[in-house]
């Protein structure tokens, strides 16, 4: 084999049989998420209206390192798990860089991306607590289309929020989800209070996800027998996801190197978390000094440009209030492309581990990360998804950094999904078409001045 095409695999026994909770090990631990009308924190009961009961305590534990994966889970997982690594040499060539680069293709799920890691797992546990009915929200449709088909693997029925703009950019994205059997809804929508109110105040208003929460959210607490499941943000959301790093480890052991520099894009934390969470268990344990990058895009900065607050999840304040870095639960962010990354805050684990100074961020405009995007699938085959765009132009600065230094870094990216149903959006890249968005800092500044000052 040559080593262009090199590529790392597990063999089937090697696959993880637990994920990591890295709450266990922070120095630091996530402040409490805190009910909404009284502001006393949650317990595990408090979450069981919304969410399964086994994910309300996974998103509360803070003891338990490893948690079990389910055997019906990691069955499924079988199915496209593990995915590549794979040694990033076309790109190294192209851009004359003395940096080793690789990337973790969860682009080879089912579904086309790495959504389906939590998918499986939610949908499983909806399934052993008698649930019949699961709903949710969606950006760009991954999340919507790895819910669909976990749904439906485990015998539920799946309704879907799709932000209004993406269901019109991604027509394709809402036809996987109906062949797997999903009701898919533009959101916002008139069939929920929550949409109608939004409605009501902006009739053109082309949503968010904060909006399509409060939706998903509305509907399983007046459905019967039905629970909201999340794709992003949440800490057991996070935990899942663990399996993509967790199986980068023992690939990076058999490429004989290990990470200097881990990077994923960033929405809401899930890909970020998976393959990073892993690796930044040895910087807190074993004293590694690998540094974590999340790239966000410059039109929804909530990393870079957001406040440390405690906030809610969606656009009408049905959620608990979350301990975040947030541009403000209304924010309306532009109408990118990555719609999967258009969402106003960070969940509460990599927003304590970046209040912490434990892994950094970087915002960046969808001009440059098309540019990336489209070097990268001409030099490895692989056209990504706008969101893992931004990881790849993340990746792309650290390897020019190396090629000035003359420095041999080992880099590591996720590439979460790839963008074979986003080809409108390219086509508006090479028609010179797309365009670039600034928020000032006045609208950051009055959106977030309306929380209450809890933290």
């Amino acid at each position: 084999m040559s080593t262009k095409q090199k590529r790392f695999f597990l063999a089937e026994e090697e696959i993880p049989t637990q994920w990591y909770n890295i709450q266990a090990d922070m120095p630091n631990k996530p402040l409490p998420p805190l009910h909404p009308a009284t502001h006393e924190p949650m317990k595990a009961e408090d979450l069981y209206p919304i969410f399964a009961k086994e994910l309300c305590h996974q998103e509360l534990n803070v003891t338990d390192r490893w948690i079990d994966i389910p055997e019906e889970v990691r069955d499924m997982y079988k199915y496209y798990r593990s995915t590549p690594l794979v040694r990033a040499y076309g790109l190294e060539k192209a851009l004359d860089t003395p940096a080793h680069i690789y990337f973790k293709n969860e682009s080879v799920s089912p579904v086309g991306s790495h959504k389906l890691n939590s998918a499986l797992a939610q949908a499983y546990y909806c399934k052993q607590e008698g649930v019949t009915n699961v709903t949710t929200e969606t950006g760009a449709g991954q999340w919507g289309c790895a819910l669909s088909y976990a749904a439906k693997v485990f015998g539920l029925e799946a309704a879907v929020y799709q932000v209004k703009i993406s269901y019109n950019q991604k027509p394709y994205r809402r036809s996987i989800m109906q062949t797997y059997g999903a009701q898919v809804t533009p959101s916002p929508s008139m069939s929920t209070r929550a949409g109608k109110d939004v409605i009501t105040r902006d009739p053109n208003n082309q949503g968010s996800l904060g909006t399509a929460i409060s939706e998903a959210v509305e509907l399983a607490m007046t459905t019967p027998n039905c629970k909201y499941v999340l794709g992003s943000v949440l800490n057991h959301v996070a935990l899942h996801q663990t399996i993509i790093g967790l199986e980068a480890e023992k690939q990076m052991e058999k490429a004989g190197e290990y990470p200097d520099i881990v990077i994923g894009c960033f929405g809401g934390g899930s890909n970020f978390a998976g393959i990073s969470f892993p690796f930044l268990r040895h910087n807190i344990l074993d004293g590694k000094h690998t540094r974590f990058v999340a790239a966000e895009p410059a039109s929804c900065p909530k990393l870079t440009r957001g406040v440390f607050q405690y906030d809610f999840g969606d656009l009408s304040g049905l959620t608990p209030l979350l301990p975040m870095y947030t541009l403000g639960h209304d924010f309306m962010p532009a109408n990118i492309h990555a719609g999967g990354l258009r969402y106003h805050g960070a969940g509460m684990i990599i927003s304590q581990l970046l209040k912490d100074n434990l892994m950094e961020a970087v915002d960046l405009y969808q001009s440059e990360t098309f540019e990336a995007g489209l070097l990268f699938s001409k030099v490895e085959g692989i056209i990504p998804a706008p969101e893992s765009c931004h990881a790849i132009a993340a990746a792309i600065r650290e390897a020019k950094a190396c090629k000035e230094s003359g420095e041999e870094k080992v880099i590591l990216f996720n590439l979460s999904g790839h963008g074979l149903i986003d080809m409108s959006a390219y086509d508006m890249y090479l028609a010179g078409s797309l365009q670039d968005y600034d928020i000032p800092q006045e609208q950051i500044d009055a959106n977030t001045s309306k929380l209450d000052k809890i933290i």
